[in-house]
């Protein structure tokens, strides 16, 4: 009897992951019908929507194909496989993401004053001091709002705006948005994004490289709802046996930490350099849009090492005049490393602008003076 009540209550527990995992396609093979509104007020109340309280459960799906770089595999992680998330968001400054795997889980804290990062796997709880001088990628920034917001700010007045089909996400009606870039050098083919109509939130995102027939990253909420901000659940909890640290943001960026001091040019790749984000004085962003692309060098051997990673997992090397490099290519990032003979340091240039921009570029910045 113990045996039959125990092989029951595991096919329930197998038979609730299944449907979960089904969600999606229950949802997307559901009717949807949405109040009419033009692409240009649904993108006002998307925007509009950045303050809103929710809470939800999200997961992405990503397929860039990135090469295992040494420094940057956190990010590799990221953006080839499937991240689950569990999120709640007070205000744009105060929110919570908890990164759920087999292994456990990794969550993120942002108050307006601070960050903090727990690991469950060592139960350690770390502070994170001061600001990144540059930071990489991570979980939080492919909740579905946060992406969506992001994009549709960074797309600027050149991208074509237009109304899709609705489709059910999280058990809501949402409204469809396509973005499609202005720029035939950018990578990305175009952007969908679907909404609940009447909170503006967005619940499912959708990215096209070109050329390609399925999304490289598709991020969604399972399930999501308003909610009333509780600080115990923003506030990080210190149990018995918890161990804490402070670390500074410097310490936490990987490869990034080796950022050396640099100058550029006021354009590359007849491409002019615009203002970068407070706080990332030390990456150059040049382009506007969705064909962006960001330059940073790195110092000491960190760049040297890099490069010959990229070759010996498939990237093509790349002739420079005066120096040695390897261009990556993904369905979405096109990556270049850099290393001039005159200079100490290598230049990265990465960002959603195809080969013969970048390599444009990187030959402008191997060739001194400028």
């Amino acid at each position: 009897m113990v045996r039959g009540q125990s092989r029951r209550r595991w096919a329930a527990v197998a038979g609730g992951v299944a449907l979960l995992c089904a969600l999606p396609s229950i949802d997307a093979a559901l009717p949807a019908s949405v109040p009419r509104m033009s692409a240009a007020q649904l993108r006002t109340r998307i925007l509009d929507s950045a303050a809103r309280p929710y809470a939800g459960y999200a997961e992405s799906d990503a397929s860039f194909g990135l090469p295992p770089l040494s420094g940057f595999s956190d990010m590799a992680a990221l953006l080839d496989g499937v991240t689950r998330m569990r999120v709640w968001q007070a205000t744009p400054d105060r929110w919570r993401v908890d990164v759920l795997s087999d292994a456990g889980e990794r969550d993120t804290y942002q108050t307006p004053q601070a960050s903090y990062l727990w690991d469950s796997a060592s139960e350690l709880l770390t502070e994170v001091i001061g600001h990144y001088p540059v930071r990489l990628p991570r979980a939080a920034d492919l909740v579905p709002p946060a992406l969506a917001l992001r994009l549709l700010r960074e797309a600027g007045p050149h991208a074509r705006l237009s109304v899709i089909a609705p489709r059910r996400v999280a058990g809501i009606a949402a409204a469809g948005l396509r973005v499609s870039p202005g720029d035939p050098a950018s990578t990305i083919a175009r952007i969908d994004v679907w909404a609940d109509p009447a909170s503006g939130l967005p619940l499912l995102v959708e990215i096209f490289g070109r050329g390609g027939g399925r999304p490289a990253l598709q991020t969604q909420f399972l399930q999501v709802s308003p909610w009333r901000p509780v600080q115990a659940i923003l506030t990080p909890q210190r149990g018995a046996g918890t161990a804490f640290t402070q670390a500074t943001a410097s310490d936490l960026s990987g490869a990034l930490g080796t950022l050396g001091p640099v100058i550029l040019p006021v354009s590359l790749a007849g491409r002019p350099r615009v203002a970068a984000p407070p706080g990332f004085d030390q990456v150059g962003l040049y382009g506007r849009g969705l064909a962006t692309f960001a330059v940073l060098e790195l110092s000491g051997g960190t760049g040297l090492s890099l490069i010959a990673g990229a070759r010996a997992d498939g990237g093509t090397a790349m002739r420079v005049r005066r120096g040695t490099g390897v261009i990556v290519t993904t369905s979405l990032i096109t990556a270049v490393l850099v290393h001039p003979s005159h200079a100490s340091g290598t230049f990265v240039l990465a960002g959603f602008v195809n080969r013969s921009v970048l390599q444009r570029a990187a030959a402008q910045l191997a060739a001194e003076p400028w």
